[in-house]
C-alpha cells in the first residue's frame, strides 16, 4: 500500500494528550459497560464467513480484536492515525495471537482500492472530526465499501434527556465543542446520506456515565 505522509498537527489524542493514552482502554471499559456496546455494534454489523472488514478509527484495537476472536475467518484491517494508539493495540493483537492489519494513516485519504470491503465498523471516531472532516471520510467509506457494503458506527448522539446533555459537557470539554456539537445535533445522518449512502439509519441509543450513545447504519447501494 503506498503511504500517505501523516501531519500530526491534524489531529487530537482521543483524550486530548497523549500522556493519557495510557488510560485509554480502562476508561473505556467503565463508560461502555465492558464490551456491551462494541458486543451491539458486532451483533449490528452480521459478519459472514470471509467477509474483508475496516475498523476506522481502531484506537488500542478494542473492537478489531473482539471481532477477530468471535469471527475468526474474517479479513480485519484496522486503522487509526494515532502511532501510540496503534502500537498499544498491536501489541494486544500479538499477545492474544490474532491477524490484523493495521495502518497508520489518516481516515481523510483512506489507503486502500475502490470496493475493498463488505463492513466498515467504527467506534467513538466521527465525533473527533471538524463538520468538513466528518464529510471527507463519510466520502472515502462510500469509496471503498463494495456495492452493498455497509457501514456501522457508535458514537456520541443526541441526548436522551437533560441529564445525559450536562454529562456530555465532560466529553466536549476533551474533545472539543465545535466537533461534537455535529454529533449531539443528529447530524451523522445528514453527513452519510450527502456521502451517497442509502438506508441510513438510527439504531438504539444506550446512556452512558458521559452522555447518550448512538448506533448507526448505512448502505452502499449495488450498483454504485
Amino acid at each position: 500500500m503506498t503511504k500517505q505522509k501523516l501531519n500530526h498537527k491534524n489531529y487530537v489524542p482521543a483524550l486530548g494528550y497523549h500522556w493519557l493514552t495510557p488510560f485509554y482502554d480502562p476508561l473505556m471499559r467503565f463508560a461502555g459497560r465492558g464490551n456491551l456496546l462494541k458486543d451491539a455494534l458486532i451483533v449490528q454489523a452480521r459478519l459472514e464467513k470471509g467477509q474483508q472488514v475496516l475498523d476506522l478509527g481502531c484506537g488500542t484495537g478494542a473492537l478489531a480484536i473482539l471481532i477477530k476472536r468471535d469471527f475468526p475467518s474474517v479479513g480485519i484491517a484496522a486503522l487509526d492515525c494515532d502511532r501510540k494508539m496503534l502500537s498499544i493495540a498491536e501489541r494486544k493483537a500479538s499477545q492474544i495471537g490474532v491477524d490484523i492489519q493495521f495502518e497508520h494513516a489518516f481516515a481523510e485519504n483512506l489507503p486502500y482500492p475502490v470496493d475493498s470491503f463488505d463492513r466498515v465498523v467504527s467506534s467513538l471516531f466521527f465525533h473527533h472530526l471538524s463538520w468538513g472532516r466528518k464529510k471527507q471520510v463519510a466520502n472515502e467509506l462510500f469509496r471503498v465499501l463494495k456495492p452493498g457494503g455497509e457501514l456501522h458506527v457508535i458514537d456520541w448522539g443526541r441526548a436522551s434527556n437533560k441529564l445525559m446533555r450536562c454529562l456530555f459537557f465532560v466529553v466536549q470539554l476533551v474533545d472539543g465543542f465545535s466537533n461534537t456539537q455535529d454529533n449531539v445535533s443528529g447530524r451523522l445522518i445528514e453527513v452519510f446520506c450527502e456521502a451517497g449512502f442509502s438506508r441510513v439509519c438510527q439504531h438504539q441509543s444506550l446512556n452512558t456515565i458521559f452522555g447518550t450513545l448512538t448506533l448507526y447504519t448505512a448502505v452502499k447501494a449495488a450498483g454504485k
